[in-house]
């Protein structure tokens, strides 16, 4: 089907209002815009490129956490959580009480993210690992009475009431099939379709079906990394757009609901697509800064600690993964005494290289600021 004949779906009647029932979509699909296709090879090529720093960087897995601390905090401010990436990697201990509902919000979304990219090393992208993932993303915090690992038993609506609400998905009866297709078109070989035509028609699908009663905005975005890894266009999970659907929030719903509405999925994946390129342009330049920050670090600013050179790259390592660092944590990696660890700490500090923020004289915590900046910059 060319996708300028897409038909979104009909509205059913249902008792006191009209649900909103979406055609299935496992078929080939043909685009014959020009614009479309221009986007489309722009946007592989920075996967291509973003793929390669991905594999390049020394101990990548320090920057992916990161880069998975950051994708859960804006995924999880889209949907109304106010958790900073600095908050995001701290003990719930040291997080205010009165945001620690929030925070634990953020850490099941790390989670599951962790969760549901190690199992696609046993498991196909399907409704089982969807529903595991679920799982994980509603335990134990506000959403858990919502059926985590279900699908929804019962109707859901965007909008304050049933009555007054701007989307009314299908009947929680029509999901079981309309799921199965979803899943069928995430792994159909038979029809070629190009990779980020196909996830974004199937991100549309999932937001549009809304298979569960909490967590699909949240789960619906992880859709989008899983499938690009389980499909090898990235051998590491270095892409999110949460950030950029967070940025331009009003067009992300508004471009949903126009093709419901009017059919037009056209200008859906228009705005996928510069989200793919936009994003990956951002991640690029983050291995970039990084590799840049590293480089000035240790050739800069290390060799300034003389014979204790060699500890401090033991230290810098350390730093790139646990960001927010305290002399317990240098002792625990180290294997040294707190009073080197303190002196370790302090030199460091007088480098530039990271700053104590509690102001506390015991208990102290640093954090390793332009690594964070690195992050936040675009925010």
């Amino acid at each position: 089907m060319n996708i300028k004949d897409f038909k979104a779906g009909r509205y059913v009647t249902q008792i006191g209002y009209s649900s909103f029932m979406p055609e299935e979509i496992s078929k080939e699909w043909i685009i014959s815009s020009p614009k479309i296709n221009q986007l489309l090879s722009e946007a592989n090529r920075l996967l291509g490129e973003l793929n390669a720093f991905s594999q390049l960087i020394p101990d990548v897995e320090f920057f992916i956490k990161m880069h998975i601390s950051k994708e859960a905090t804006t995924s999880c401010k889209i949907e109304g959580t106010k958790t900073n990436i600095e908050e995001a990697l701290l003990k719930e201990e040291d997080i205010n009480p009165e945001k620690r509902d929030d925070w634990n919000e953020v850490q099941n979304y790390i989670k599951a993210i962790n969760y549901s990219i190690a199992e696609l090393e046993k498991l196909p992208l399907s409704n089982r690992l969807l529903k595991n993932t679920h799982s994980v993303l509603l335990k134990g915090v506000r959403g858990e009475q919502k059926l985590p690992g279900e699908y929804r038993k019962s109707q859901n609506w965007l909008g304050a009431t049933l009555k007054d609400a701007i989307y009314i998905p299908p009947h929680h009866n029509e999901i079981p099939d309309l799921m199965s297709d979803l899943e069928i078109f995430l792994n159909d070989t038979e029809y070629y379709i190009p990779h980020l035509i196909k996830i974004a028609i199937a991100h549309y699908q999932f937001e549009t079906i809304h298979p569960f009663l909490d967590g699909n905005g949240r789960l619906g975005r992880l859709l989008i990394t899983l499938y690009l890894v389980s499909n090898n266009i990235l051998k590491k999970p270095a892409l999110y757009l949460s950030d950029f659907f967070e940025k331009h929030r009003n067009y992300y719903y508004d471009n949903l609901m126009q093709a419901r509405l009017k059919n037009d999925l056209e200008q859906w994946i228009t705005f996928f697509l510069v989200g793919v390129v936009e994003t990956s342009k951002s991640s690029i330049q983050v291995f970039k800064d990084i590799i840049e920050l590293k480089s000035d670090i240790e050739n800069k600013r290390l060799t300034k600690l003389g014979s204790k050179t060699e500890k401090g790259i033991k230290v810098l390592k350390i730093l790139f993964q646990n960001p927010i660092i305290t002399s317990n944590k240098l002792v625990e990696e180290l294997n040294i005494a707190h009073s080197t660890a303190n002196r370790l700490l302090s030199d460091f500090e007088n480098l530039n290289i990271i700053e104590e923020y509690t102001g506390f004289k015991r208990n102290r915590k640093f954090i390793f600021k332009e690594y964070f900046e690195i992050f936040n910059k675009n925010e």
